[in-house]
């Protein structure tokens, strides 16, 4: 029987030096998980920047472990489970489709329900921007498979607790 995989969106705060994503991704490579997406920046304190990553694991403590071990590394200040607190997730995918004169108005019509924007447009594509939670943004690439799929890129998600973040370190 297959294991079914389960996706865990986590927030890593870390040092804001060279080296310390590839740190972060190689640990948890290393170990045989899959990171299914990953986003870095900058926050609002000098010198820390946020990882934002979904993981896929089978089991509940492989997620334990993956924290864990995070947590040894000497750059890392916090890492929070965003999936089992109140968070707000998006992703962001700029996708590129054929368009015809004929079918511009139906592709509006649908960029208007997913609330995307055309952003650039010519006699023979356009490309849209939609921002969304990951399954919606699923079910819009979806939908404009029937015009055809240029291009596509998504920045994968991101999350945000709905509660205050407090640090234990000082950073």
């Amino acid at each position: 029987m297959e294991k079914r995989l389960k996706r865990k969106q986590l927030a890593v705060f870390v040092e804001d030096s060279p080296g310390v994503l590839t740190h972060v991704s190689g640990l948890i490579s290393r170990r045989g998980y899959n990171i299914e997406s990953i986003a870095a920046s900058k926050t609002e304190k000098d010198n820390v920047t946020r990882i934002s990553l979904v993981v896929q694991i089978t089991e509940d403590w492989q997620l334990e472990q993956i924290m864990a071990q995070l947590e040894k590394l000497v750059q890392v200040y916090r890492v929070i489970h965003l999936s089992k607190a109140a968070s707000i997730t998006r992703e962001l995918a700029l996708v590129k489709i054929k368009s015809s004169e004929e079918m511009r108005q139906e592709i509006i019509s649908v960029v208007q329900v997913f609330r995307g924007q055309i952003i650039d447009f010519n006699a023979q594509s356009m490309v849209i921007q939609v921002t969304n939670d990951s399954h919606k943004i699923d079910a819009f690439c979806e939908i404009m498979q029937k015009y055809g799929i240029i291009e596509i890129i998504r920045t994968g998600e991101i999350s945000l607790s709905i509660q205050p973040v407090s640090f234990t370190s000082s950073f």
